[in-house]
């Protein structure tokens, strides 16, 4: 018997991969998808690589709390999923909720799910904060050596447009992005608080959004307490990450044109600067798939009892 899935705030992006990858999911059905402009719309028009007869719907919380499903995946923008957990909470407290925004990461009563830096934490939570995009970066960037450093890590970083959704604004504009590199948050932004809560160390956080469509790169420049060498570096994250089949490690620094469609993060470069004590580490990984899709659907096969990367293609390109 197959699990039932549903998602609210559909239209965007994420939305659409994540219905591409229950779509081949064995053990998960998609029950629902909400969407306000795409009410009563065939999903199958709008999301390549589905074929069911699936319809979305407009559903307020009140009503989507009342759908019989396993769990509910809220892929709505930044303080809208408030109503839809009080809802689901009054009626169906066991049903597992994985939020794609940031409303809950901060929120001790979560499970903040990312899983090769988390995993030990989760102790059956039905309530899951999927980790940020740019987040994911960098604390997969950072956290091999994050009890070693001696000054808080710098990180620039550089997005494809998709990661500002659907709305529309100067950051997903092509025709201002041409030719261009847009800096904006560059103190403050939610990620930059979102990695230090986490770590327990201040970040510095300077995002930029660039004219592709997807794909992240970040560039952490780390300086260390000790000196050390580029080799136990290196073998220091290769123990970190050892097993993790969406975490791969490269010697050059990784290029984000190759990150595009793939499931997995990857980090390189480890840079070191003469005296031993700067390491500079890239890590890229698609925005729309590790940075939101795909670790949801980690988070959703832990939660419902399936092996974590069921669905999730390992091999070769991913894609």
């Amino acid at each position: 018997m197959k699990h039932t899935l549903g998602i609210i705030g559909a239209r965007g992006h994420t939305g659409a991969e994540l219905i591409r990858l229950v779509a081949g999911h064995p053990q998960l059905e998609l029950a629902f998808v909400s969407s306000r402009e795409l009410d009563g719309q065939r999903v199958a028009d709008h999301v390549a690589g589905y074929r069911g007869e699936l319809r979305y719907s407009n559903l307020d919380a009140e009503a989507a709390a009342q759908q019989p499903v396993d769990a509910v995946v809220l892929a709505l923008p930044n303080g809208k999923a408030a109503p839809y957990v009080a809802a689901i909470d009054a009626v169906a407290p066991q049903r597992v909720i994985v939020d794609l925004s940031a409303d809950y990461r901060f929120d001790k009563q979560w499970y903040y799910g990312l899983p090769e830096l988390t995993r030990h934490n989760y102790r059956g939570q039905r309530r899951i904060s999927n980790p940020g995009c740019y987040a994911t970066a960098m604390q997969l960037a950072i956290a091999p050596l994050r009890d070693q450093l001696a000054a808080p890590p710098a990180c620039f970083g550089v997005s494809g447009y998709s990661g500002a959704g659907t709305t529309p604004s100067d950051k997903n504009d092509v025709e201002k992005l041409r030719d261009n590199l847009m800096p904006y948050s560059l103190t403050g932004h939610v990620h930059e608080r979102e990695v230090s809560e986490q770590l327990g160390l201040p970040v510095e956080f300077m995002p930029h959004v660039a004219p592709h469509f997807r794909g992240i790169t970040l560039t952490a420049n780390l300086w260390l307490q000790q000196p050390a060498t580029r080799d136990a570096i290196r073998t220091l994250y290769a123990q970190r990450y050892a097993g993790e089949a969406l975490v791969r490690l490269l010697d050059d620094a990784p290029w984000v044109s190759r990150i595009a469609g793939k499931h997995h993060a990857e980090i390189g470069a480890f840079a070191l600067a003469p005296g031993g004590k700067r390491i500079v580490v890239v890590a890229t990984l698609d925005n729309l798939l590790k940075g939101a899709a795909t670790q949801a659907l980690q988070n959703l096969n832990t939660a419902l009892g399936l092996p974590e990367h069921l669905a999730i293609p390992l091999t070769g390109d991913d894609a």
